[in-house]
């Protein structure tokens, strides 16, 4: 099984960017994931397709975050926001494996911030 993210249950999604943030002690960490055109708010079903939080699901199981929010520019929608929070050595470590397995599913890269 390869990692993927579902923000309606059943329908895979892709994200635009993922931007991830640890603080000095690495004991809480926090990842915003933006999804610009997301499957679930297109095609036939868009009008009834739940979005109850963004679940990352992969061979180890399941994480999921209620903390998800749409954003509108000028009364349009213009993508999904979700934010994960992690907490503890254990969740980081866990989130970076699911992270690894669905950059290499999305043909994703990391990036590292200067400074």
């Amino acid at each position: 099984m390869s990692a993927k993210i579902q923000l309606s249950l059943g329908i895979d999604e892709e994200a635009s960017d993922v931007k991830i943030t640890r603080s000095k002690d690495g004991d809480t960490s926090v990842a915003v994931f933006f999804f610009e055109t997301p499957n679930c708010m297109t095609g036939e079903k868009a009008s009834t397709n739940e979005i109850l939080g963004m679940y990352m699901i992969d061979e180890e199981g399941e994480m999921v975050t209620r903390n998800v929010n749409a954003k509108f520019i000028n009364g349009k929608s213009a993508g999904i926001e979700a934010i994960h929070k992690i907490n503890g050595q254990s969740e980081w470590e866990r989130f970076l494996r699911f992270m690894n397995r669905y950059a290499e599913a999305n043909g994703m890269s990391l990036n590292k911030a200067e400074g």
